[in-house]
Order: structure tokens, then sequence, then C-alpha cells
């Protein structure tokens, strides 16, 4: 072998995948750039649906953005890396995850364009930082404040959320009643979505939706004899079971004499009557117990009149509380008058072949119940999805104070603030300052495609209008006109721009930042066999 022949040296395994440099960073961005256009044609009021069949058959038509992102199974990791944008835009807000994805595939589109051009990637992380932290100075300065008390401004919240979506035919039916439910448990600093239930009803019109003052339960009656309507119910919440315990330890009970079994049966009986006594000396004639009454003391409970429901899940027990004003009390030795809440109708009703429980007419509930109803499955479900959107924007709103207009105003906003900023920087960082700039108007040139209008003439209106002075312009996609969003109630949360905008432009940095896509190869047994087994066997 000749002296100056160089050995490869191997400090990986032989079937790793490895990819470097330009390449690297052209796979990631046509991955995330893959995966907003999947979800850009469902952005705004023309966006269309998408169908998803799973591997069973099961079939969901949305054109929710996180929820056609969850579905999909994504397998990319810089793919994956986008979709963790939307699911966190959804944990934190509700809404905004379509504006999120695809704003980040328009800047990693932007910077490719640069990239292209030999700018290094640190530059352009750089420039991407200065104009998200710029943006956000924009954004924050086109915001108006609100308060629980401008009911017409969050009802053009509501209505934004649900525009574009299944329950666009009834939004104005639906915002009324979201609003509603929000000012009943909003405390004046923060509002828990958990307070509302959405309990969707198939089988109705959706506008037949309604609120309940108080929380549904898909339960029903434990014993037939039982009332199936309380009037000015007194309510009584125990988190414990209404039954013989077992004893913790192995203990053998020997009897010798029929009249000991009659004895002990009778004992049981007497303890199980002390409970039900117990209960109704309260005056309590309404029980929800989280877990199990037994056939004895259901009995009981249905001679003294009282409706009792089983195993009720510990947060259903705990809106019951906050709608009631009962608390939940662990053992039913320590029931007292002071624990029991109120209702003015507890009933149980048949619906679609179910049995529920109404606990309705509550005074001053902290928690109530959205009644969703729709024609069938798909429908409802779609509903449901929009005014859980809904929902979270007026949540976001309400909490952190601020609105902004929709229509794509503040996006054309954002980018002659930064536009104007970009000219004012020297180096390279101009170019991507401008980039940011250019990506942000993806929103409304997306509306007007989704549309059918030609999103040259839309954009070239909009520039005309901001620059004219009307920071509010936006486009009406149902006319192709420039509009003022604000007073057409074209409104969303400030903190869904914010959100948006931030983590779009950390997703997009992080990836511009990888030059190097190592994918490892299996694992192998000592034996050198694949860990799954080998090809065909199954694996493990």
């Amino acid at each position: 072998m000749p002296e100056n022949t160089i050995q490869p040296i191997f400090i990986m395994p032989e079937d790793t995948k490895r990819t470097t440099g330009r390449d690297a960073q052209h796979n990631n961005i046509a991955a995330a750039k893959a995966v907003a256009n999947t979800v850009r044609t469902t952005l705004g009021p023309k966006g269309m649906d998408k169908m998803i069949v799973d591997s069973i058959g099961d079939v969901i038509i949305t054109n929710d953005g996180v929820t056609i992102l969850e579905e999909m199974e994504i397998e990319h990791p810089a793919a994956k890396m986008i979709v963790e944008v939307a699911k966190t835009q959804e944990d934190i807000v509700g809404d905004g995850t379509t504006t999120a994805v695809v704003l980040a595939g328009e800047l990693l589109k932007k910077a490719e364009d640069l990239l292209d051009q030999n700018i290094h990637p640190t530059v352009l992380a750089r420039g991407y930082r200065l104009a998200d932290s710029e943006a956000q100075k924009i954004l924050n300065r086109a915001a108006k404040s609100v308060t629980v008390n401008d009911e017409s401004i969050l009802k053009n919240i509501a209505v934004t959320a649900m525009t574009g979506k299944g329950a666009e035919k009834n939004k104005n039916k639906l915002a009324e009643l979201i609003v509603v439910s929000v000012k009943r448990v909003f405390d004046g600093k923060k509002i828990d979505l958990e307070d509302i239930k959405v309990q969707t009803i198939v089988g109705e019109s959706a506008d037949t939706s309604e609120l309940i003052e108080g929380i549904v339960l898909d339960k029903e009656k434990v014993h037939p004899s039982m009332p199936e309507k309380v009037e000015n119910a007194v309510i009584a919440l125990l988190d414990s079971s209404l039954e013989i315990k077992n004893t913790e330890i192995d203990a053998k009970i020997q009897i010798t004499d029929p009249s000991q079994l009659n004895s002990f049966l009778e004992q049981e009986e007497r303890t199980l009557r002390q409970m039900v006594e117990k209960i109704t000396s309260t005056g309590a004639n309404v029980l929800f117990c989280q877990k199990g009454i037994d056939d004895i003391a259901q009995h009981f409970l249905a001679k003294s009149g009282v409706l009792a429901v089983r195993r009720v899940k510990k947060s259903d027990m705990e809106k019951l509380a906050r709608a009631t004003g009962a608390k939940v009390v662990s053992s039913w030795k320590e029931l007292s008058v002071e624990d029991l809440g109120s209702a003015g109708l507890v009933r149980e009703e048949k619906i679609s072949d179910e049995e529920m429980i109404f606990v309705e007419n509550c005074k001053n509930p902290k928690a109530v119940t959205l009644m969703v109803r729709g024609g069938t499955e798909h429908v409802v479900e779609e509903i449901k999805r929009a005014v859980t959107d809904a929902l979270g924007d007026l949540a976001a709103a309400l909490k952190y104070g601020f609105v902004v207009s929709g229509a794509g105003a503040v996006e054309m906003e954002v980018a002659k603030g930064l536009k104007r900023y970009a000219a004012g920087l020297q180096g390279r960082e101009q170019l991507a300052v401008q980039a940011f700039a250019e990506a942000m108007e993806v929103i409304p040139k997306t509306l007007a495609e989704n549309a059918g209008l030609d999103p040259i003439n839309v954009l070239t209106q909009l520039r005309a209008a901001h620059d004219n002075g009307n920071d509010d312009a936006g486009i009406n996609v149902f006319t192709g006109e420039i509009m003022n969003a604000w007073e057409n109630g074209v409104i969303e949360p400030l903190k869904v721009k914010t959100l948006a905008l931030s983590s779009a432009a950390e997703v997009a940095e992080m990836i511009l930042r990888i030059d190097d896509v190592i994918l490892g190869g299996q694992k192998k047994t000592p034996s050198g066999m694949p860990l799954g087994g080998p090809p065909g066997m199954g694996g493990m």
C-alpha cells in the first residue's frame, strides 16, 4: 500500500445518512414550505377545507390549521418544528395557527433567495431578530384597548374568528352566546376557558345552539325511580363512594349460623341507610358522586326523592362546584349545609338516544355550557372548532386588553414600518429586514388568492392606502375592494398577532442556522442484527 494513501475514518455507523451545507438548508426550507403550502389555502373567510382520512377510515373535514397538521402525522424533523409553532399558538391563544405557519414558511422562502445570493445564515438570523423586535413595537403602536364592557368589539372578534369556518352561517347567533359565556366566567383579570364547556349535539340545526347557565353532563340518573326533574335543586358534590369499603388487609369472616349472615347483611344495609340519611338531613335533593353508588344506597336515595348521578369526571365536578357554589366534599360524614350549592332546575333529558343531565338556571355561575348543535357529526365538530377558536380569541383579547384590525391591515402596517426601518440600517442585515417586511405581505396576498382575486392588484391598492395614512386598510374578500377593517368589524386580538410573528421568526431563525442534518442509523444488537429484527420479521 502506498504511504500517501489516506484511510477514511468512520466516526458514525455505516448506514448513517448525512446532509451538509447548502443541501441541508435547502432540504429543511423545502420541508417547511411544504407544510406552509398545505394549510395556506385554508386562510381567511374564503379559505378551503381539507379532508383527512386516517388509517382506520375516520374522516375529519376542517380548515383549522393545527388540526390539519396534527392529523397529517408529519415525519420530517424541520417540518415538525413548523408544526410545533402551530401547537404553541393553539395552546397559548387558541387561534392564529394558520397565520403563524404561513408566516414561517414565507420567511424561509425569502431567506432562501438571500442564501442563493451568498448571504450568510447568521446574518439572516440577526436581521430577522432585528425585524421581529421592530415588528412587535409596530404592532403595539397599532393596537387599541378593549374591556369586558365593549360588547360590540367582543362580538366582532368572535365573528371574525368564525368567518370562513363551519360556523359562519350562524356566526352572529353563536357570537352573542360566546360573548355572554365569556362575561360570565371572566373574573376581571383572567379567564379560564375550562370554565366554558362546549357540548356538541348531533341532529339539529346550528341556529338552535344555546347557552346553559350551568353544566350539562353526558350522564343519567342511577335509579329509574328517581325524579326526572328537580326544581329549586339543593346540590351535594361528593368525591367518595357510597359503598361498603373492602378491608385493605386480607380478612376472613367465619359464619357458623344463618342468623349471623342476616345480621351481617343487615349491618351493611344500616350503614348504607346511615349514609343516605346523612346526605338527606342536610336538605340536599340532588347528589353528584365522583365514584360509585351501591344498589341499596340507590334505592334509599330514590325513596327519599333524591336525583343522584355517579362516576362524574373530576373536571366536571369542579365545573359543577363553580356553577352551583357547592363544595366538593371528600367524605359523606363531613357533608354539611354550608357545603351545598343550588340550581334553579336539574333535569334529565334524552337527546339523540343519549340521556343527559342538565344543571341550569344557576345564580351567577362561574362555569357555563355552550350547547353547540349541528346536522351531522362532521358538521358539529367543525362548528365546535370554530367556537373554540372564538373563545380563545376573546380570552386573549380580555387577558391582554388589546386588539388590532384584521383583514391583512395590521400586516401591511408592519410591512410598511419595517421597510422604513430597513432603510435606516447599514450592512447586509438590511436585506434580511427588507425580506421580513415582504414576508409580512403574504397574509393579505393569501387572503386575496383564496378569494380568487388578483393578489398583485390587491397588494398595490393596500400599499397605496397605507402610504396615504389609512392604517386600518384591509381587504374585503367578498367584494375585492379595500375597506377600513376596524369600521367593518374585522378585529383580532393583539396577542394572536404578536405570538404568531415571534414564533414564526424564531423557528425560521433556528432552521436557517442548521447546516448539517445527521440521520442516525438503526441501533443494532451485539450480534450485529438491527434492534427491530431483520426486515420481514415484524420487529419487536
